[in-house]
């Protein structure tokens, strides 16, 4: 069933509610109603039956989406533990002593989420949850913690030559590779991507421009002002995507010990390296071999519940409480999620009907009719940001825009690596622009941040780094030179920066000191 244009209401449907009611649930709900209802003839009762039947009822039993959804109920463990043990007060207050202004607690939480690259998911609810009390202290919006956590978390899993999300691409890359007869490695065509991966490098280094050189400008400035004026670290009314027993828990001691943090995320962080070779077939493959066909999700989780186990066994140990106590807090971490879980559960079924009903093949088609071989890598980032941020989904936009990024890049004798660098740039890059992704609401819930307050504060700033993408691209298809790209881009990153916080910017009062 052809539906031409109408490919696009589903998923922009629910964008159009989520900014308009600030509330997602529903929005992300109407948008899976409404292409269900189109795949049922029009027929909007039976838009129900379809919407259950074929999308949300099978994205819950995919594997994938199941390892996820016990994965982030595991990190809500682990959070409800660091809480309730003491282990997140003591690193706050330690990071607090060493900490003396909102730029050092905002240029830590930004150095974590870079420190944090072996997963987006899991530095994404680390980083936020571990930083939130910081950050509080020393008055820095809900808004601003969520845009440090997102644009610090994606990109550098990216970045870095050894996450989950390099797993996944490398098997995109293979893939294609045996489709088109050429015999190279997957993991060094990765490696010559990161060059390129503009948007990414962008994001991370705009995060700490727009933290040293005092630069917010837009909704994030006005947080920011209500924050720094008021105390109120977001605003009245939001709704953060965790729950109370998530964001509220109180340490169960008056003398909370940093091994209590420490020692389970030590662990779980040393766990995950042998978990991946481990599930890679290693020693029978070899190391590289190894990591690039790793279950990097189930490695996590593995190293999650065993975090977890140990969080338990050190309270119980200190006698903060009892073991059915423990019980009722690792069963509180869990519930903590449930919203996580229903928004996860609803950008994953509006992510399969965008499908479905042909979203991503019209996009394409669109963009084919536009090439031109100097704008090609413009075009490929562009349109795939377009599909991601119509799709809410990194990953969904890498398997769509892949194998049409590469054969463009052979028929048309166009450097490879920047073809794919430009389709995970452009991913990237809708994905923070959206509030149906789920590394979106993830750092809503780590950060404990409303989350539509988060995307109307981070998009002016994905789309300043987005702008000089497209212009690193550009220079890139016409010069292919990595470093004149990069100059160019970087160059526009920072006069936009600068020109927007003249025009858009709020004189925040003066950040206080502090000898805590």
């Amino acid at each position: 069933m052809e539906f031409g244009v109408l490919t696009l209401l589903p998923p922009l449907l629910a964008i159009v509610l989520a900014i308009i009611t600030r509330n997602v649930i529903p929005s992300l709900f109407a948008g899976v109603w409404i292409g269900a209802t189109m795949l049922a003839d029009w027929n909007p009762i039976m838009g129900f039956y379809v919407m259950f039947q074929d999308f949300i009822i099978p994205v819950i039993g995919d594997e994938w989406n199941a390892t996820v959804l016990v994965y982030v109920a595991l990190f809500g463990v682990l959070i409800a533990f660091f809480q309730r043990t003491g282990g997140a007060e003591a690193l706050a207050k330690f990071i607090a002593e060493k900490v003396k202004s909102r730029r050092g607690a905002q240029g830590s939480t930004g150095g974590m989420g870079i420190l944090l690259f072996i997963d987006d998911y899991f530095n994404a609810l680390t980083a936020g949850s571990v930083m939130r009390s910081v950050t509080d202290r020393m008055k820095v919006s809900r808004e601003k913690l969520a845009y440090i956590v997102d644009s610090t978390s994606a990109p550098t899993a990216l970045l870095v030559p050894v996450s989950t999300w390099v797993v996944f691409v490398m098997g995109l890359i293979g893939a294609q590779f045996a489709e088109l007869g050429i015999s190279q490695s997957e993991y060094l065509t990765y490696l010559t991507t990161i060059p390129f991966n503009f948007y990414s490098i962008f994001a991370v280094l705009f995060v700490f421009v727009i933290i040293f050189l005092k630069l917010d400008y837009g909704p994030m400035a006005k947080a920011e002002f209500r924050t720094m004026t008021t105390g109120k670290v977001q605003r009245d009314g939001a709704q953060p995507p965790s729950a109370d027993e998530i964001t509220q828990a109180e340490p169960l001691t008056t003398k909370p010990k940093l091994m209590n943090l420490l020692i389970p995320l030590i662990v779980l962080l040393a766990m995950i390296p042998p978990l991946f070779l481990w599930t890679g077939g290693y020693p029978g493959n070899d190391f590289v071999t190894a990591i690039g066909e790793a279950d990097g999700a189930i490695s996590i989780l593995l190293a999650a519940f065993t975090a977890g186990i140990l969080g338990l066994i050190m309270g119980m140990a200190q006698k903060l409480f009892s073991f059915k106590e423990a019980i009722s807090i690792y069963m509180s971490g869990i519930k903590g999620m449930v919203l996580v879980f229903m928004i996860l559960i609803l950008a994953w079924s509006i992510g399969d009907v965008a499908a479905e009903v042909g979203t991503d093949e019209y996009v394409s088609t669109l963009a084919e009719q536009l090439f031109t071989p100097a704008i090609i890598p413009a075009l490929i980032f562009i349109i795939s940001g377009i599909v991601a941020f119509t799709t809410g989904t990194s990953y969904g936009t890498f398997a769509i825009m892949i194998p049409i990024a590469m054969p463009i890049a052979v028929s048309m004798d166009l450097s490879m690596p920047l073809a794919i660098a430009a389709v995970l740039s452009g991913g990237v890059f809708g994905d923070h622009c959206s509030p149906i992704s789920d590394t979106t609401v993830l750092s809503s819930a780590g950060s404990s941040c409303d989350l539509v307050d988060h995307v109307n504060t981070q998009l002016p700033y994905a789309l300043t780094a987005g702008v000089s993408g497209i212009v690193a691209f550009v220079a890139a298809g016409y010069t292919e030179s990595i470093w004149l790209s990069l100059v160019a881009g970087i160059v526009v990153l920072i006069l936009l920066g600068f020109g927007l916080n003249r025009m858009f910017g709020q004189k925040i009062p003066k950040e206080p000191e502090t000898n805590a």
